[in-house]
């Protein structure tokens, strides 16, 4: 199973740098880049509910699903 962080896509579609919304729902530029990255094995409720709320989007625009070919 791979998810897809697509933080990347919506900070571009909001005109918006890293490092502002890091700063708006108060974490890290460092913590930031590692989720946009897909580093992390898990984030908050409160941190994805944060993101959602400064970018206007659901978390569905964030995160995607995508099967990997032995489980086709």
């Amino acid at each position: 199973m791979t998810i897809i962080v697509e933080l990347d896509v919506m900070l571009a579609r909001r005109k918006m740098k890293s490092k502002d919304l890091a700063a708006a729902i108060g974490i890290t530029e460092a913590n930031l880049s590692q989720l946009k990255q897909g580093k992390v094995k898990g984030v908050r409720f409160a941190t994805l509910e944060a993101i959602c709320r400064e970018l206007d989007c659901q978390p569905g625009d964030l995160l995607r699903f995508e099967k990997n070919a032995e489980q086709a």
